[in-house]
């Protein structure tokens, strides 16, 4: 079954707030095995949103709206439900003595405006909201020769969204669907090519209609592939997935690095505590970054002894810096990463590993901004630790 996300507000289309509530929503109609196809974002415009509405319960069995709930004249989602729909708003009187008693709660007076809160479109629900005066509001839009769609309202503001969910829309769901699929998802890290050329390395899995699907995507030089499956159970999806996450490991070799929320850093302590050894840093170029990954991945210090960054560049090369770098800290190997240098007419980073047996350089092309570059360069220090360690040891 298809669900659509629709976030209600001018603040949203114009940029001045980030729409947080689509993704936490997204995630658990995901988990309970709707298939989340469309995230609408409309601003506080009746007819738009009538529109968004009508177009919504055309195309999705589930429509799940955040905000345009509130007191004030912005506030809109209401009528549009009752417009979509062809219906009059009705006032409830069981939720304008809920709101009633919210302001009395607090030693106040209920504004006359708070009213238009406890009106519903005719036939629907009201949502409970036990922290705030916005009720939500469950309805159905009856479709021609197809079941109908339900459309679930919630306030915009996160924590009662979210409680909203809890406490009344994730149980309905249940009721009306008792025989949901469960998907899940599994990442696999990859870093070493670019993306079309590791796509490559996976002909037709990435295809669309494929089942388990697999998707791709790239941030920082990082890939990430997604792999999501379906089955009536957590562990029937899992099982689903099991055979494309070994295909796909089997296939891309050391090019994936860790699952999940894993980086390089998490995946070199992991090798070098394995091995019960330790690494130093020298940077210029990174001028403290990789450092800063390793110390968040290593808070005990138990690999990552310690690094430095020279306010000039040395007048040793890059070997020496590293080989220099490893006798002061006392580290199994240390990385050198240098200043950007002219090679062959084209600008490079030099990279130093040290360990017992010597020192390798390597140079990688600076491509991009300083934003991207330091990042990126910092990627590949730490890559060339890994496949160092993968090549030599147990990792």
């Amino acid at each position: 079954m298809r669900a659509e996300i629709i976030a209600i507000g001018d603040e949203l289309t114009t940029g001045q707030r980030l729409d947080t509530n689509t993704q936490w929503l997204a995630e658990r109609l995901t988990d309970i095995g709707l298939e989340v196809a469309f995230h609408t974002t409309v601003a506080d415009d009746l007819e738009a949103n009538v529109a968004v509405f009508k177009a919504a319960a055309q195309r999705a069995e589930v429509v799940v709206s955040t905000g345009g709930l509130g007191p004030t004249a912005d506030d809109l989602t209401r009528e549009a439900m009752a417009a979509a729909a062809g219906v009059d708003l009705r006032l409830d009187p069981a939720q304008l003595a809920h709101i009633e008693q919210m302001f009395l709660s607090r030693g106040r007076e209920m504004p006359q405006q708070n009213r238009r809160q406890a009106e519903f479109p005719q036939g629907a629900l009201a949502i409970p909201n036990a922290t705030g005066t916005a009720p939500g509001v469950q309805q159905t839009l009856e479709r021609l020769h197809r079941p109908p769609c339900v459309l679930f309202a919630l306030p915009g503001v996160p924590s009662e969204m979210r409680q909203m969910w809890r406490d009344s829309v994730r149980p309905a769901l249940a009721r009306l669907y008792p025989q949901p699929r469960t998907i899940r998802h599994r990442r696999l890290k990859c870093f070493g090519v670019g993306e079309s050329h590791l796509e490559a390395m996976l002909p037709g899995m990435i295809d669309r209609g494929r089942e388990p699907r697999v998707g791709i995507t790239v941030s920082g030089a990082t890939i990430t592939l997604r792999v999501t499956a379906a089955g009536q159970t957590e562990a029937e999806s899992h099982a689903a997935m099991a055979p494309t996450l070994l295909e796909i490991r089997q296939r891309l070799g050391v090019l994936v690095f860790g699952e999940e929320d894993d980086e390089l850093q998490h995946a070199i302590v992991r090798l070098l505590a394995a091995r019960g050894e330790t690494v130093a840093l020298s940077e210029l170029l990174t001028a403290g970054t990789v450092a800063g990954w390793l110390a968040d991945a290593d808070p005990e210090g138990a690999v990552f002894v310690g690094g430095e960054t020279p306010l000039r560049q040395p007048a040793a090369d890059v070997a020496a810096q590293a080989t220099a770098c490893r006798e002061r800290y006392g580290a199994d190997y240390a990385l050198a990463i240098g200043v950007e240098t002219m090679l062959d007419g084209v600008s490079q980073a030099p990279i130093a590993l040290a360990d017992s047996h010597g020192v390798t350089v390597r140079h990688f092309p600076t491509l991009g901004s300083p934003a991207i570059l330091k990042p990126r360069t910092g990627k590949l220090a730490l890559n060339l630790l890994r496949l160092n360690l993968l090549d030599t040891g147990d990792g």
